[in-house]
């Protein structure tokens, strides 16, 4: 307990390197945050959630956690309950983040003010889907969110893919495509073609390296797509998108 209390109590580095006194909770990203909400939200949250409300199933990483309730009556209901609970454990509801959704779709066709949420990265919302007969219906599902695709397309910005103009297309692939396949098997395992966006941003940095590498290409972009899509075309599995979403290029 005694460490706890000593990591509860630790101030803070800012980046600007004034240090922070903390009077409450762990910092936001901390490295010992999602352990410490694990060992609280354990009795706080989860115990007393299948004791007290048997009949609601839920899922919960760290501080965050979805109640899946069957009527909006119901959904206010528990909101109310955990506030109390929650204040019982000296602990708060996160205000802009805790909301009743509405899971609107063919089936449920109700109105309400919010309809979409964003869990581990995942924004679930209404989707276009198909039927096995191919006919068009609406589902609520997840795919890759909107902060999830602006992190990864930054962390594509900073490789500054046409600075390594000198490095042949198979060492880029080998170092690059380990952290596009784990974006892959992460993001793409539902409503896939979100991905694609992300991909045909990566197949644009690609032809910036090609328009660096190569002086025929340079001030051409079509061109420089059609020089990527065939070498796509007779190396598909450099690129996980290359091989698995038959993606190569944009343009």
């Amino acid at each position: 307990m005694l460490y706890v209390e000593r990591w509860l109590k630790a101030p803070v580095e800012m980046p600007d390197g004034t240090i922070q006194k903390r009077e409450a909770g762990t910092p936001q990203g901390g490295v010992v945050s999602p352990l410490l909400a694990n060992l609280f939200l354990h009795y706080s949250f989860d115990a007393w959630m299948r004791r007290t409300f048997p009949c609601i199933p839920f899922e919960r990483y760290a501080d965050d956690a979805i109640c899946h309730c069957r009527t909006r009556q119901e959904a206010e209901h528990l909101k109310a309950a955990l506030e109390k609970r929650l204040a019982d454990c000296h602990l708060t509801l996160h205000p802009q983040k805790t909301q009743v959704v509405y899971c609107r779709d063919s089936n449920r066709r109700g109105t309400h003010p919010q309809i979409h949420f964003t869990f581990l990265g995942f924004t679930f919302r209404p989707r276009r889907a198909k039927n096995r007969w191919g006919k068009l219906f609406t589902r609520f599902l997840p795919a890759v969110g909107p902060q999830a695709l602006k992190r990864m397309r930054e962390r594509i910005r900073s490789w500054r893919l046409p600075q390594h103009a000198p490095l042949p297309l198979a060492d880029i692939a080998r170092i690059l495509n380990p952290i596009l396949q784990g974006w892959w098997q992460y993001y793409g395992r539902f409503y896939p073609t979100e991905m694609w966006k992300l991909f045909t941003y990566f197949d644009e940095r690609l032809g910036a390296w090609l328009r660096r590498k190569y002086k025929s290409f340079k001030r051409h972009r079509g061109r420089s797509l059609r020089r990527l899509n065939s070498i796509a075309k007779r190396n598909p599995s450099f690129f996980v998108h290359w091989t698995r979403l038959r993606h190569a290029t944009v343009g």
